[in-house]
């Protein structure tokens, strides 16, 4: 089988998943997955394996084949079944992130692949609208699924009432979770075409090439940067409880074409939701060695082998239940990039970016619909982009474990009680240096009524640093303005806003690269 070959089948079976996603998010409801694109979707072989994958969001790709593995100990999937799950200590990542699957069958009803899809839903219940606020146990968070039938031979199962009867705004739950499973249809007859040109055998062939080049690719890229123990310590601002920092601790040993990253340094789990389940700390970790790697090659099972990653369960980035988890998806798997990138700066000096707005800035917004019924809102916002060793840092952008897009402010505006004031840059934000840190974003909302209000956020008291003598970018803040007062928020706040209240959120910017000259 020639390279030529194999290319064109990683190509094809990438199609299949991009395919999904344009149909996820053309039948979604929310603007959170139609307009901003919070899902990914992904190709696994009939082991389990990931195949092949969109340019979704990393946070939720690495972690993705985990929850295959617990949804495939539990069911055997067969023709017209559909399994959902969220649980993080299960393969998920936080419980808004809701996972289908459904396999690829031969006429006998064996499995030959699975189509799965990971999507963002704006609520799932619990006890804060929008289900990402500052909570103490996993159980305020929402409903939390183990993988369970959605749809058995074709037949929607109880379940599937009964998750809508939990959650707020529950038609339009029921609009994003069809849109899931319409992407997975559409799947399901792309790999079938492929099935009906290419035996299977054939398609298995292709598949074991496609892995053990990727790992090649993986192992060359660790080759390439200097053995040796490299450590790093980066710091959470807090908790949301308590006002200390909270650090990410990384060794990260290199030897010849294998990487080992040892996090079990980092503090413990804590009594909020920063922590974060073993599968996103894989997911950074993965994503920070194929950023190494360059554009245009494989992303599968064989890109993992050859890294391993050792945490210690009960710590923030491998904590055990009932641990609150929803901003350690968001939030903490942005830190631990950063601890990666540092590491990395040191074992690959001038090719490291950096760190980036370190947040993703979480705002989560829910309440009454002036004609009636309940509306709950998620979004993220993008801030500066480290400073790159050959260039600027980009402004005003999503990075790292987030890949989504901007809510347009005409779509906010029409679907919710809300007025978007201001959207722009905060000029001067990134870090100066021979290259300056990209700048942040200032994102004002006034409230037309009023409203339930969660912010998760980062970078509020500890910026985001600069490399070889760069300067940090600047810090973010959060502000309400009631009246003719003006109050500073904390990083994490669950509160009530009025009508009239004016939200302010400015992102951090960028680290600045290189000493200004």
């Amino acid at each position: 089988m020639n390279i030529i070959e194999v290319e064109v089948f990683n190509k094809l079976f990438a199609s299949v998943a991009e395919e999904m996603g344009i149909v996820l998010a053309r039948a979604a409801f929310s603007p959170n997955i139609k307009e901003r694109h919070d899902f990914s979707c992904a190709i696994f072989d009939r082991r389990g394996e990931l195949v092949a994958q969109a340019a979704h969001i990393p946070v939720h790709l690495g972690a993705m084949p985990r929850t295959l593995f617990h949804i495939l100990q539990d069911l055997a999937l067969g023709p017209g079944d559909v399994a959902i799950a969220n649980d993080p200590f299960r393969g998920g990542s936080h419980l808004p992130d809701i996972t289908v699957a459904e396999a690829v069958c031969d006429a006998g009803g064996t499995p030959l692949f699975y189509v799965v899809n990971r999507a963002h839903h704006a609520d799932v219940g619990g006890k804060t609208p929008g289900s990402m606020g500052l909570s103490a146990t996993l159980a305020e968070e929402g409903v939390l699924i183990p993988p369970t039938l959605l749809v058995a031979k074709g037949v929607r199962q109880p379940f599937y009432r009964q998750f809508l009867d939990l959650v707020r705004n529950p038609s339009e739950r029921e609009g994003d979770l069809r849109a899931q499973m319409a992407a997975l249809a559409r799947g399901n007859v792309r790999l079938r075409e492929m099935l009906a040109k290419h035996s299977a055998a054939k398609l298995f062939a292709v598949i074991d090439h496609l892995q053990d080049y990727a790992e090649r690719l993986m192992r060359h890229t660790i080759a390439s940067l200097r053995d040796g123990v490299h450590h790093f310590v980066d710091h959470l601002d807090d908790d949301g409880v308590n006002r200390r920092p909270l650090p990410i601790a990384l060794q990260l040993t290199i030897a010849g074409d294998e990487a080992i990253a040892d996090f079990s340094a980092s503090a413990d789990q804590v009594p909020s939701p920063l922590n974060t389940v073993a599968p996103v700390t894989l997911s950074a970790t993965i994503y920070a060695f194929q950023c190494l790697m360059g554009e245009g090659f494989p992303i599968n099972h064989g890109s993992y082998r050859p890294i391993r990653i050792i945490t210690r369960q009960g710590s923030i980035v491998d904590a055990i239940p009932p641990a609150p988890v929803a901003a350690g998806n968001v939030e903490t798997s942005q830190r631990l990039v950063d601890v990666l990138f540092g590491a990395l700066a040191q074992a690959a000096p001038g090719r490291i970016p950096a760190a980036s707005c370190g947040s993703m800035n979480n705002i989560a917004i829910g309440g009454e619909q002036p004609g009636g019924g309940h509306y709950a809102y998620y979004e993220t916002i993008g801030g500066g982009m480290g400073a790159r060793p050959g260039s600027d840092g980009l402004h005003g952008i999503h990075t790292h474990m987030t890949n989504t897009m901007n809510t347009p402010v005409e779509a906010l505006e029409h679907a919710y009680p809300l007025q978007v004031e201001r959207y722009g840059l905060t000029r001067d934000s990134g870090g100066n240096g021979k290259h300056r840190g990209g700048d942040g974003i200032v994102r004002s909302y006034r409230f037309l009524a009023g409203a339930q209000v969660s912010l998760l956020t980062e970078r509020r008291r500890l910026a985001p640093y600069g490399l070889k003598g760069g300067n940090p970018g600047a810090k973010g803040k959060n502000e309400l303005i009631r009246g003719k007062k003006r109050k500073r928020l904390p990083g994490k706040i669950n509160l009530h806003t009025e009508a009239g209240d004016i939200l302010i959120i400015k992102t951090p910017g960028g680290g600045g690269w290189g000493e200004k000259t």
